[in-house]
């Protein structure tokens, strides 16, 4: 049996042999040569695809492209001095710190809400950090998976002082702004229905175009997740006539999102938001990171901090990555009391932007 089999067999590559003869060199047999070039190129052309292969190409290129928003106050803003400022920036340089040990080797990509999902599924950016909504849909349909919330929000509304609106009840009648294209519109259109309001939905492609509607009267109310509207109100022209309502119609969990496909890419961006989160827990910061470097006895500690376990490599990345993160962007309190602290113009209470320990919904799994 078995001599017969390799008798099989050579007579399979004898035909095979004929076969490639015949074909000569042209159509089927240069095609085969020709695909590995063609698809090669393709590849470079597009979105980075497969594990590990967006670590690759922005190791490669040298910097990280963020998309990111340039118009919200204390999350993503393009200040006067033309630089790029807030809660979801500094995530961006966390990322970036993680990766080259330096927060500015970043390229940030301003996108509008219509933009961002197709800048990331194309390839244009390697990560959005722009005040977007973790929904079921947007987790399957769009080409992408969202990390750990960094931001826990709800809608709102902000209306005028002496406009008497104080509930819901009291918008029937009124007309209402809104961005289009946005999980806000959904929500406000589903809040009129199921209580009853009849209000004028006036729809916007253009977030300016929508808030200027607004200040210019042509709205009675504003809507949008209540950070927005903290930070919004600070750029209208008299800020203490405009109120946010004591109302929220819905959860509003923001935070990076990455391309569906690499599953060590999303377990970067992951585990980088949580160093943040088990920075705080651990009391390690920007400023005695070096000290609790040197002391540390505390196994997660030293885990984080890159001191044993090889935690950086399981991620492809150096064993100081979350150091770097902490060294040169700080943890979770650092971050947001510098862009939404009590000494801010976006001012936010914590609330369940708090650790877990302090009653919030912040909580990172181990490092170990």
């Amino acid at each position: 049996m078995t001599r017969k089999f390799w008798l099989i067999l050579a007579l399979l590559a004898v035909v095979a042999l004929a076969l490639a003869a015949c074909g000569g060199s042209g159509g089927e047999q240069a095609a085969a040569t020709q695909a590995p070039a063609e698809a090669a190129t393709e590849e470079a052309a597009g979105p980075a695809t497969g594990y590990g292969s967006t670590l690759a190409a922005v190791k490669e290129r040298g910097y990280l492209i963020c998309g990111v928003n340039s118009k919200v106050p204390g999350f993503g803003f393009l200040n006067e001095e033309g630089k790029y400022e807030g809660f979801d920036i500094d995530f961006c340089r966390a990322v970036a710190a993680a990766i080259f040990g330096d927060p500015e080797k970043v390229e940030y990509r301003p996108l509008s809400a219509k933009e961002r999902f197709t800048a990331l599924q194309t390839g244009e950016i390697d990560v959005l950090i722009r005040n977007t909504t973790w929904t079921l849909t947007r987790d399957t349909e769009v080409g992408g998976n969202f990390v750990h919330t960094t931001f826990y929000d709800g809608q709102g509304f902000i209306v005028r002082k002496d406009s008497g609106i104080e509930t819901l009840q009291d918008l029937d009648g009124t007309a209402i702004c809104v961005q289009t294209g946005t999980t806000t519109e959904a929500n406000l259109r589903d809040v009129l229905d199921a209580n009853g309001i009849d209000a004028e939905v006036v729809v916007f492609d253009d977030v300016e175009a929508g808030w200027a509607a607004y200040e210019e009267g042509r709205c009675d109310a504003y809507t949008t997740d209540k950070s927005g509207l903290v930070a919004r109100r600070t750029m209208l022209k008299n800020p203490d006539e405009h109120m946010i309502m004591d109302v929220t119609v819905s959860k509003e969990p923001l935070g990076p999102m990455v391309r569906h496909g690499d599953d060590q890419w999303f377990d970067i961006v992951q585990w980088v938001v949580f160093a943040t989160f088990y920075a705080e827990e651990a009391g390690v910061t920007s400023q005695n990171v070096d000290q609790v470097r040197e002391t540390a006895t505390n196994p997660r500690v030293r885990s984080l901090l890159g001191l044993e376990g090889d935690l950086g490599k399981k991620l492809g990345l150096d064993n100081d990555w979350a150091y770097n993160v902490i060294k040169y962007v700080g943890n979770y309190e650092e971050i947001y009391n510098r862009n939404l602290g009590p000494d801010t113009p976006t001012y936010i209470p914590r609330g369940l932007n708090s650790l877990y320990t302090e009653g919030g919904l912040l909580y990172a799994p181990p490092f170990r």
